[in-house]
């Protein structure tokens, strides 16, 4: 089993090789109910020309096919930003035991901000929330490629 420090670690690492190729830097993984890491994934949206191909909705496929179930009961979610609605949606859909993010997104995000997702009376599921786990870094990942597409 990893360390649990390692886990943010690894969801940095996965973001900055979507920053290399181009896209926006967020990371994912998904740690089984055993602590093994069973999924890896970043955004590939303009690699993959999918508006759906979210680091977390990525790893979440990943996760139910590495299980063969349909739901993650009692897996973990580390990501290096705050999920926007669709991946909020989906991280209940999959029932996620633990949400684990790095930093907020004012804009996009639907966790702690926007719709407040996990908070709605018909939300099917609500994971246990952890953010600002290594939010430095994620935050630096984010303003420099931001910075180099509008410079």
């Amino acid at each position: 089993m990893a360390v649990v420090t390692d886990f943010m670690a690894e969801a940095l690492s996965l973001a900055g090789q979507a920053m290399a190729a181009g896209e926006v830097p967020v990371g994912a993984i998904i740690v089984s109910p055993d602590g093994d890491i069973i999924a890896r994934s970043e955004n590939r949206m303009q690699r993959d020309n999918d508006a759906t191909a979210h680091a977390e909705i990525l790893a979440i496929r990943q996760a139910i096919s590495v299980l063969g179930t349909s739901r993650l009961v009692g897996c973990d979610l580390w990501v290096t930003l705050e999920p926007c609605a669709m991946c909020a949606g989906a991280i209940s859909h999959a029932r996620i035991r633990r949400l684990y993010f790095a930093a907020s997104d004012e804009k996009g995000g639907a966790v702690e901000h926007g719709p407040c997702l996990f908070n709605q009376p018909t939300i099917h599921h609500k994971p246990d929330l952890y953010g600002g786990i290594s939010e430095a870094p994620a935050k630096q990942l984010l303003r420099t490629f931001f910075a180099t597409k509008r410079g």
